[in-house]
């Protein structure tokens, strides 16, 4: 069963980049900015709304707690339990309303109400409220409850204790409550510390973002992204071209000593060997890299030179290059990163199993495209990193001089920001690269 894993997501900075030629492209460090300072007040503004949400529930926590507390105690006030004990309601009032205004003011209630065990007021702010019912829910039974509800007052979160009389049974009810604008107020004074913690953690992401940038531009200048991408996929394309040639330069500097040698010893028929034999592998290779008719130089450098350090390493080199494979979208510099790195990797992962051999595959699309393929006889890539590997920085390799996590991350980058597809498929590890067809585009 072959395992496949396709990635067909556009980058979306090289879709930017690449939109209208005619815009100068924001650089990278002034993305890199505009995003920490996007993402600064975006948790700012979740932090914002966390504090006032936290501010409200505590505000109105608060509120119950409080109205439930002085209820309490009135309830249990000597003075509230005589005088609820009498039958004089006229009496009740002229006693228990000033008691009642002085226990608001203290608490800093907006009611304070008695009343009788059938829910009549004795005391109320408003002295025309006096003798009505009362407005709210009186339990059945004598307990304690808080609630939220609208009275003459508005809404307001209030709670109602039973006052037990001296024999132990109810004698009536005492209610106290914070009206909900009056708890709006005190949500609204404290929204200065709110505003001020929002505010500071955004400077501080905005002096982020500007330290971000400043450090970005050190690195990258005010390059776009796109032309970074360039420059890393030049140096990317160098390295292994690079190293390509100076393994075919020793290779032929090896057998050509080989051969002087053998010429100066009088082994002319052995000097010759190795010098026909050098030919002939090189030339077999010559031929299929020159007989594809929109073929690259550079790409065909490449190739020569990897033969040269497979066969140095012991690795089995194998290449098939159809001759009618279209012109590629990729600059030259693109072809030597994308192919050049999957080489690399191709060689690394061969180089550690007992039977080596890398594969390179080069041929037309059914869709007029290019289909690279690379294929080694590695042990494969795990399924859980499967979907890593192209992420920038990841690797399983230790790091070298070069670096590592750079190379399948480029080779990502190249391959969507021409519209092509990257997938790897397993038996045997095969990294595979399908580009589009070249519409009207000259060489680069």
């Amino acid at each position: 069963m072959v395992v496949l894993v396709t990635t067909e997501i556009t980058d979306p900075a090289i879709t930017a980049d690449r939109k209208d030629p005619m815009r100068p492209a924001r650089s990278i460090a002034s993305r890199v900015f505009l995003v920490l300072l996007v993402a600064a007040v975006v948790l700012g503004a979740l932090v914002a709304v966390f504090l006032v949400v936290d501010a409200q529930r505590a505000t109105h926590a608060e509120a119950e707690r409080v109205t439930a507390a002085t209820a309490a105690t009135v309830a249990s006030s000597p003075l509230v339990v005589d005088m609820l004990g009498g039958e004089d309601r006229t009496a009740m009032s002229a006693g228990l309303e000033p008691y009642a205004l002085d226990v608001m003011a203290d608490a800093g209630l907006d009611f304070v109400t008695i009343m009788t065990l059938d829910g009549t007021r004795v005391t109320h702010p408003d002295l025309d409220q006096i003798g009505a019912r009362y407005l709210g829910t009186i339990p059945d039974a004598p307990r304690p409850l808080t609630e939220v509800f609208t009275g003459t007052l508005g809404p307001s979160v209030r709670t109602i204790v039973p006052v037990i009389g001296s024999g132990g049974d109810p004698v009536g009810w005492v209610s106290s409550g914070v009206t909900i604008e009056s708890i709006s107020e005190t949500l609204v004074r404290r929204l200065p510390l709110s505003v001020g913690i929002t505010a500071g953690l955004v400077a501080f992401g905005a002096i982020g973002a500007l330290a971000a940038r400043r450090f970005t531009r050190r690195i990258a200048g005010d390059l776009p992204p796109g032309q970074v991408r360039d420059a890393v996929s030049s140096y990317e394309s160098l390295r292994p071209l690079g190293d390509a040639i100076r393994a075919q330069t020793h290779e032929h500097g090896n057998r050509m000593h080989t051969a002087v040698a053998l010429l100066e010893l009088g082994r002319t028929d052995e000097a010759i060997d190795i010098l026909t034999e050098t030919s002939r592998q090189s030339q077999s290779l010559v031929d299929q890299v020159t007989a594809r008719r929109a073929g690259d130089p550079a790409v065909g450098a490449l190739l020569l030179g990897k033969a040269s350090q497979a066969k140095e390493r012991g690795i089995d080199w194998r290449v098939r290059i159809d001759p009618d494979t279209p012109r590629s979208p990729l600059s030259a510099v693109e072809s030597v990163a994308v192919l050049g790195n999957l080489i690399d990797n191709a060689m690394d992962a061969a180089g550690e199993a007992e039977e080596r051999w890398v594969e390179v595959t080069l041929q037309t699309a059914v869709d007029g495209g290019i289909l690279l393929e690379v294929s080694d006889s590695g042990r494969g890539i795990p399924v859980p990193i499967r979907e890593q590997i192209f992420v920038q920085g990841f690797s399983t390799k230790p790091a070298d001089t070069h670096g590592r996590g750079v190379g399948l991350a480029l080779v990502r980058s190249v391959v969507l920001g021409a519209g092509g597809t990257v997938a790897v498929s397993e038996h045997p590890t095969t990294f595979r690269v399908a580009l589009p067809p070249t519409r009207g585009k000259a060489p680069r």
